[in-house]
């Protein structure tokens, strides 16, 4: 039973394959994110549900799956999908804004602005590795928002 959870918490944190992809999965963890909420348009209630949910479960599996795989590995990439989900929240679900939002989430997940960088080092296990991406999903979120007041009247 334990090795079947532990499989089974692995397979979330990696999102299935991505994680084991050799090039950029924390990439194409976010792509997926993009894929997901272009095609199927969910409302900002259910993303939000779906966003919660991600990150309770998320924070456990990465958890897990750190203590087997290292320290924030490459291969846990359910952070970016979580992070990515954040950052369109309240954004219209329309190409440009989706677009938008996965290259500035991505651009904020790899350079790590202050305090994203510290509280990566901060926090540790699941909810560390989380935390990143859900700071970089809110500073893209904030940006978005700002580009919307000011720029989609």
């Amino acid at each position: 039973m334990f090795i079947v959870l532990n499989k089974i918490q692995h397979a979330v944190a990696t999102i299935g394959f991505i994680g084991y992809l050799p090039y950029a999965p924390g990439t194409f963890g976010t792509a997926l994110g993009f894929v997901l909420v272009l095609f199927s348009r969910p409302d900002d209630g259910r993303l939000f549900i779906i966003f919660l949910s991600l990150l309770v479960l998320g924070t456990i599996c990465a958890h897990n799956a750190e203590k087997f795989f290292g320290k924030d590995s490459g291969r846990i990439v359910i952070d970016e999908l979580c992070g990515y989900f954040l950052s369109v929240l309240l954004v219209p679900k329309t190409f440009g804004y989706l677009l938008g939002a996965f290259l500035l989430f991505r651009i904020l997940d790899i350079l790590k602005p202050p305090p994203i960088g510290k509280a990566e080092e901060a926090v540790t296990g699941g909810a560390g590795i989380m935390l990143d991406d859900i700071l970089a999903g809110i500073y893209t979120n904030l940006c978005l928002q700002i580009w919307i007041y000011f720029f989609a009247k």
